[in-house]
């Protein structure tokens, strides 16, 4: 299980600190001026809901004008899509990096908890890009990307599990194990949203832990 994971991500200012980008942004041209624009997004729709997101409001973020926004995206149809897309990447890149690549056959207990606790602590780090994310599930876009990177998730997972069960003595293997991995992304879909209510008060650690106890259950019963 990695230690540390090489993400990309956004590091979030509070929404009145924006001079630096302001000034920034009236010098650049669109291409270098979308990233901008999109983190500006991100940072209304985090404090102000995504409702409030529009190309007013982001050129004033920016210390621009609309028609300097609107050189960047033709729509806040396009804006928004393009917001969800680069954080629904990040972030199952994030979970991705998250999992081991090779199939783990020390303690099981070790590497299944570890597992959910590496992924929740990628979510804790950026729960606010999970939040809009996964508030946009009405989207048809955001499903569709949401439901391929999840296969993309639930392919490696799959490629882990097969040769541990193996190693367990598991049979029928080829029967029980997408049920094994659909019950594992499940779980780990609702850890995630446990993970983001403020109201549960979970850490990283204690939920990965719990999670990790549920799913080996099934693992070693299979």
């Amino acid at each position: 299980m990695p230690n540390s994971y090489t993400l990309a991500y956004l590091s979030y200012e509070p929404e009145g600190n924006t001079m630096q980008e302001r000034t920034r942004a009236a010098h650049l041209g669109p291409e270098r001026r979308r990233p901008l624009a999109l983190d500006a997004a991100l940072r209304i729709a985090v404090t102000r809901g995504l409702a409030s997101v529009s190309m007013e409001a982001i050129a004033q973020a920016l210390g621009v004008t609309r028609p300097v926004v609107y050189a960047c995206f033709a729509s806040r149809e396009e804006l928004i899509d393009a917001r969800l897309e680069r954080e629904e990447r990040r972030l199952f890149d994030g979970v991705i990096a998250a999992l081991p690549r090779e199939p783990q056959f020390g303690d099981p207990k070790q590497w299944m908890t570890a597992g959910f606790q590496a992924l929740l602590k990628v979510v804790a780090a950026h729960a606010d890009s999970w939040r809009l994310v996964l508030a946009a599930d009405h989207d048809r876009d955001t499903v569709e990307r949401y439901g391929h990177a999840r296969r993309r998730v639930a392919q490696q997972v799959r490629a882990l599990m097969g040769p541990m069960m193996k190693k367990a003595g598991v049979r029928q293997i080829d029967k029980k194990l997408p049920v094994l991995v659909e019950i594992f992304m499940s779980l780990g879909d609702g850890a995630v949203r446990a993970m983001l209510d403020d109201a549960q008060q979970w850490t990283p650690d204690e939920l990965g832990a719990y999670v990790g106890r549920i799913v080996l259950g099934g693992f070693m019963k299979a």
